[in-house]
């Protein structure tokens, strides 16, 4: 007696269809053209069946991987897990799976990272590369045959499109907004200076400070609660204490809020602050906080749509390869105003 297949093949759906393997395999692949009433009853048998196609079998003769990789500092971090979940949204409505991957912004975790998506052959991926000026990355990158985008920073020097928000943009917005409600001593309260996006909003602080006639107060050394109270105990009792901060994220932002609460600062009345980039409870705390808002489910959006385009007009997919997408997409980010920098409550 022969032993049935735990899973249906190739075979079993032709004879239940009543037709060929290499009909069925032109079903599946939606390369040819099969008629409409043939096609129906293809698939019709693949559903009775429960048919799945053998994705080793099928990337063994060359086909796609229907994969995408994701190569991303974090998954913790809100920004980041809210792209990946618009970036799985669009490759889910495009039959792709997408493949996730941390690098806590370490440079030679991030090279691993891509060479392990490669040894899976993964049909293209994004990712928010660590250093945005990497020889290392930017070389293995143009090495590698299959589309890629960048999200969040950009890979200098290399034909990789990117997806931004506009930092220095966002950074000068926020500061000249605290320079309008008179403050004078505007402290920057930032770690992680080597990545691109916080070298951008350190670059608007400071474009909107010296425009203003102000002296920059940049504190570079936040990295946790304990480093973000320390620094603000020094400010504080240094013999000219800030009137204002802003901080260049939302982690930071959140730590700064905890020691003033925890120092019996009043905000905005002692010091006032300002966030970059929102959170889920910046509006719900009291002061309510004024920050920095990034586009986070366009800037996801928009990266997913430049790789599929990439991998929809590629000579495997049969197009030519060529695309007219501009090299750097750059989004705007908006000033949510509320309570903490001394905005009314209803955001006058």
């Amino acid at each position: 007696m022969t032993k049935k297949s735990k899973h249906p093949t190739l075979s079993e759906v032709a004879k239940k269809a009543g037709v060929g393997t290499t009909t069925v395999s032109r079903v599946i692949n939606g390369v040819e053209r099969v008629e409409p009433k043939t096609m129906a009853r293809v698939q019709q048998a693949i559903q009775a069946l429960g048919y799945m196609p053998n994705q080793a079998a099928r990337v063994l003769k060359g086909h796609r991987t229907r994969t995408i990789g994701f190569v991303i500092p974090s998954i913790a971090d809100p920004f980041f897990s809210n792209c990946a979940e618009v970036l799985q949204a669009i490759a889910r409505s495009n039959d792709f799976l997408v493949i996730v991957l941390t690098t806590q912004n370490d440079s030679a975790t991030e090279r691993d990272a891509v060479n392990i998506l490669t040894q899976h052959r993964v049909d293209g991926f994004v990712i928010a590369p660590a250093d945005s000026e990497s020889e290392a990355l930017r070389s293995l990158l143009l090495r590698l045959p299959v589309p890629i985008v960048a999200l969040d920073r950009p890979v200098a020097g290399a034909l990789v499109p990117s997806v931004v928000a506009n930092n220095f943009d966002g950074a000068q917005h926020a500061t000249r907004h605290l320079i309008k409600h008179g403050y004078k001593r505007i402290v920057c309260l930032t770690g992680e200076i080597n990545l691109y996006t916080i070298r951008e909003r350190v670059r608007g602080y400071c474009d909107a400070i010296e425009s203003a006639g102000l002296e920059p107060i940049l504190e570079t050394s936040i990295h946790d609660y304990e480093s973000a109270e320390h620094v603000i105990k020094k400010l504080l009792h240094s013999p000219n204490p800030p009137d204002a901060i802003f901080t260049l994220k939302n982690r930071t932002t959140i730590d700064t809020f905890e020691a003033l609460q925890k120092l019996g600062i009043s905000i905005p009345k002692t010091v006032a602050l300002v966030g970059y980039d929102d959170f889920q409870l910046a509006g719900t705390v009291r002061p309510a906080i004024t920050v920095v808002q990034q586009p986070i489910y366009e800037l996801g959006h928009v990266a997913a749509q430049l790789l599929f385009e990439r991998l929809l007009s590629s000579p495997a997919s049969g197009g030519s390869g060529v695309t007219s997408s501009p090299q750097q997409v750059q989004l705007k980010t908006r000033l949510i105003r509320r309570s903490s920098c001394g905005c009314s409550p209803k955001g006058a």
